[in-house]
Order: C-alpha cells, then structure tokens, then sequence
C-alpha cells in the first residue's frame, strides 16, 4: 500500500501502473520515514551533520560547499512555488549539461515537491515535445545557452506555459537566478511522502513512443544507501568524475546522489570527453570514475603516456558491456579492480556488479545487497547453470511505468525482466552475454556479438569494434565486425585474414566475423554506449 502524499497535482499517483502490475519490491534493510524529502537528505541534512563546510560541487571553475548549495537550492525553491507557481506533484523539466546549476535545480524543484524531468542538451524540439506530452509538462527550466529548442517546443505545446532561463555558467545573469537573489536561504519544503514521486527517467535508445520510468523519494537514497554505500563504499573524502549526463539515472546516481549522500564532492564537466576527464581526475585529485569501457582505453593510452590517475581508488564501468582486455589493461596498469556493473533505467541504478575484493574478467558479479537475480527462459522459468536467458531481478528498487501498457512486458510475474542475456555460474556470477537483440543466430548457433568484440580487442590492431548480424540467405545471419584501427594499422583484405584468423584461435571458429568492415569511428550515445542499431541499417 501506498503512504500519504503530499502532492495536490495528482497525476503521477494517478498514473502509476496498477499495483498488481507492480514487481515485487524487496524493502528490508531500506527503511524511510512516512514524510520523506530526498533533496533536503542530500543538502540541508547534511549541513545539519556538519558537512557544511566541505565542498559538494565542482564544476564550471569554482567550488560550492554544502552549505552554499543548501541555500542556493532554497532561494530556488522559493522561486519555483512563489513565483512561478510549481505546486506539489506538477512535473518540471530540466534542460541543460552536466553542470552545477543543473544539480541544484533538480534539488530545488525536489523541495518543492515537483516531479523532475531531467533532459539531455541535445535533444530537439520535436524530442522534447514527446517527453512534454507523455509527462503533461507545464514548466521547463532550461540554460540559457540551450533555449532556442525549448521555445519552439513550448510554442506548439498545448501543456507546457512557462519556460524560465538559468544561467549554468555560474554568473547567475539569468532571470531564474536573478529571482532567486531576492529569496531566503531558509525553505520550508514540502513534506513529500516516500512513496510520492520525485522523478521520471525516460528511457535511452527507444524508438516510437517514449517510456518514463517513474521512480518515489525513498528509491533516490535507496541507490545510494545500497550500492554506494556495499560496493563503492563512498566516504566524505571521495571526489566523483564522470561522464554520463545527469539526464540519465546512471549518471545523476553517480555523479549528484551518491557523492552528496556521503559528504563527498562531484566534479561535473559540460563535454566530459576523456582528455577533459583526465585533466580533471589530475587537477582534483578525482577517487571514483563512471564512465564506459571506451573512455578507459583512452585513459590507458594517456597513462602510458606519462598521465597521472594514480588518484583513482574505484573505475565504475557501465552502460556498455567491459570487455575483458579492457579490464585485464586497467589491472595490469594500475593494480586496482574496473567495477563492470548492470543497471537499467527501469530499476534507476546499478544492481549487480562486481566488488573490489571480489572481481573476475568477463563477469558483471553478484547481485548488490536487497535484490535477487535468476536467468531464465522463453516461458520464464530459470535455465539450467551455464546457459544463456534472460536476466530477471528483483529487489528494493523496479518498474514502474508512466501509462504505459509495456508494463506487463517488463514485469513477469513480479521479476524485472531487464532485456539482457546473461548466463549464470554454479556459484552465483553472472556473465553477460549480449542485449537480447543482440543475440546473433547463424547456421543454427546463437552468438553473443560482445563476446565476438571482446576477441577482437584483444588483437593489438583493433581500437574499438561492434559487432552485430546481418541477414544471410544461406545461413540466416552472419557476424560482422566494425572495426577501428588503432593507429599504425592498415585496413586491407591482409588484415582482415588476420584478424578473422585471430577471433577463431581465441573462440569457437564457427563466430568468427565472415564479414570485417574497416570504419573511421562507431555511433555512440553521449554516454559512449555503441548504437549497433544504426551500423545494422548500413549493413
């Protein structure tokens, strides 16, 4: 049963699935009090334990420390319910980069009770009228540097009426910011239910019409009083860098929710691109990295070439599956353990992953503490040990989908059926396969294309692959491997022996790719996740 709200705008309450469609939520070891304000835990809270004088933002050439961030976010939300007019329960979107103004109109409009809708900068007017409509958006705050989109959005918009400019720059010489200097840093928020919710994450890479997750109050410290704390084992001395934008949950878990819960600081880049990482892990000293397999390649190389990462305690690879050279380089430079984890925008963070004391090559881990994990197949039932299915989980965190009859597509029978293959040891470590359609069936084999990719890698030629299938009248499908050169390498049918040769020595012959396309870079989502969709149409 669902706990008091505190939300007059009742349209998140109202549009949650119906509880019977609801996974199975395993809360022991997770509890909150009935009225619960995740962004007064993350700021106010923490000044009240003394943190107030420790810096919690890094970013756009100047630190803030708690205290600073605490009551910039209360003039904010001053100027969100006074005037503006955000009553509890109405959603607000947020556009802008990685950048500390965003973090503190996410938390402002959290204390004022609304519904965050952070998105991407790239992203279009149509692209944002989708998310608009589907969430009833009424106020948008958005960086000045990024409005042209956002106001030919709300001009053909029948729900979106105030669009309000910020200043993510730091000059605070926007009329947002303005309007706030006039505030108290004192704000009453408002007393949201644990239940109530804080924030929809609308899903990356779908197509047609786009799904939002719908995730309450308690879920945002669930992921950090869970993973962080088991597996990150966050302290006030971590400074957080990485480079998924904070539109994404994976990227506002670890870079805003997981340091501010702690005490610890996030250094937060507008093009976090791995020279610019890098630059910053060496300035500041950075200790927790989140980022893809693809940017550690290039911190590697940088590192042969004289730079200092030293400061890194914990390399977080998700989004994308780590290939096992990449892990064996990074433990062959640096001693230290690259945590591969899963998570899924449905269950908001990391749910397995590997642990520092407990790490293998080519294997995602264990289940974080509070969820459980099976494989299973077609009619989903759990497969036998060591074969391939379906990834299904369960825990404190999952589905919750806005309006959306594909609901009862990712829960089954109260498990979250992820969309991943995965297979499972006899003792207990999970070992992904491939995205469920990235399954490639040729001559009657299934084939895993990022085991085919983790092959190549590990021939000092190829810099980055993808592999996917591609229709084949005699054999249904064959594999076929993008490739990036590393430099010094020469394209040619020569090399692509070669390296056919080479997938065949390290993996059973019959997945070599019959067809190797030499490419001067792979599409990639701002986060460094391959679109192996878009290769598939060129194909």
């Amino acid at each position: 049963m669902l706990g008091p709200s505190a939300h007059t705008d009742t349209f998140t309450r109202d549009n949650l699935p119906p509880e019977d469609a609801w996974p199975e939520f395993l809360l022991d070891g997770f509890s909150y009090p009935e009225r619960l304000n995740a962004a007064v835990e993350l700021t106010d809270r923490m000044v009240d334990k003394g943190f107030g004088d420790r810096t919690a933002l890094i970013g756009n050439g100047r630190r803030r420390t708690y205290k600073e961030l605490a009551d910039w976010t209360n003039r904010l939300a001053h100027v969100l319910s006074e005037d503006l007019g955000v009553r509890p329960g109405n959603r607000v979107l947020i556009r802008s980069a990685n950048n500390p103004a965003m973090v503190a109109c996410w938390l402002a409009a959290t204390k004022a009770g609304a519904v965050v809708v952070n998105t991407m900068p790239m992203l279009r007017a149509g692209e944002l009228s989708k998310v608009v409509d589907k969430a009833e958006i009424e106020f948008a705050l958005c960086d000045t540097r990024l409005m042209e989109e956002m106001v030919a959005c709300a001009k053909t918009s029948s729900y979106l009426k105030k669009v309000v400019g910020f200043d993510g720059t730091s000059n605070h010489d926007a009329e947002l910011d303005r309007l706030a200097l006039e505030k108290s840093v004192q704000y009453d928020a408002v007393p949201t239910g644990r239940d109530d919710v804080a924030l929809l994450g609308f899903t990356s890479g779908s197509t047609g019409t786009p799904k939002a997750t719908m995730h309450f109050h308690r879920d945002l410290l669930i992921i950090a009083d869970g993973y962080a704390r088991e597996v990150l084992g966050v302290t006030p001395d971590d400074v957080f860098v990485g480079s998924p934008p904070l539109a994404f949950t994976f990227g506002l878990g670890g870079l805003a929710i997981f340091p501010l819960r702690f005490g610890a600081a996030a250094t937060l880049l507008e093009n976090a691109s791995p020279p610019q990482m890098i630059e910053i892990i060496q300035k500041y000293k950075a200790t927790v990295c989140f980022t893809a397999p693809t940017a550690y390649r290039v911190m590697l190389k940088a590192m042969d070439e004289g730079a200092d990462l030293s400061s890194l305690r914990a390399a977080v690879s998700a989004g994308e599956t780590l290939p096992a050279p990449v892990y064996d380089a990074w433990m062959e430079k640096t001693g230290k353990p690259m945590l591969d984890g899963i998570g899924a925008t449905e269950m908001l963070h990391i749910f397995v992953s590997n642990r520092f004391e407990d790490h293998k090559p080519a294997c995602t881990g264990k289940p974080v503490t509070g969820y459980q994990v099976r494989v299973v197949g077609t009619d989903g039932q759990p497969v036998p040990v060591g074969e391939v299915g379906r990834l299904a989980v369960r825990g404190p965190t999952g589905c919750r989908y806005l309006a959306d009859e594909r609901q009862g597509q990712y829960v089954v029978d109260g498990w979250n059926i992820t969309g991943d293959s995965f297979s499972m040891s006899a003792d207990g470590y999970l070992h992904f396969a491939a995205r469920n359609d990235d399954m490639i069936i040729s001559g009657g084999y299934n084939i895993a294309g990022p085991e085919v990719e983790a092959a190549l890698l590990a021939h000092p030629a190829v810099l980055e692959c993808a592999v996917i299938g591609v229709a084949d009248e005699d054999r249904g499908a064959i594999v076929e491997a993008h490739v990036v050169l590393s430099e010094g390498a020469e394209p040619g049918d020569e090399l692509r022996r070669v390296l056919q040769d080479h997938v065949k020595a390290m993996i059973a012959p019959y997945k070599y790719p019959r067809s190797v396309v030499f490419a001067d870079t792979l599409p990639k989502t701002e986060t460094g996740k391959i679109q192996r969709f878009r290769l598939r149409p060129q194909a």
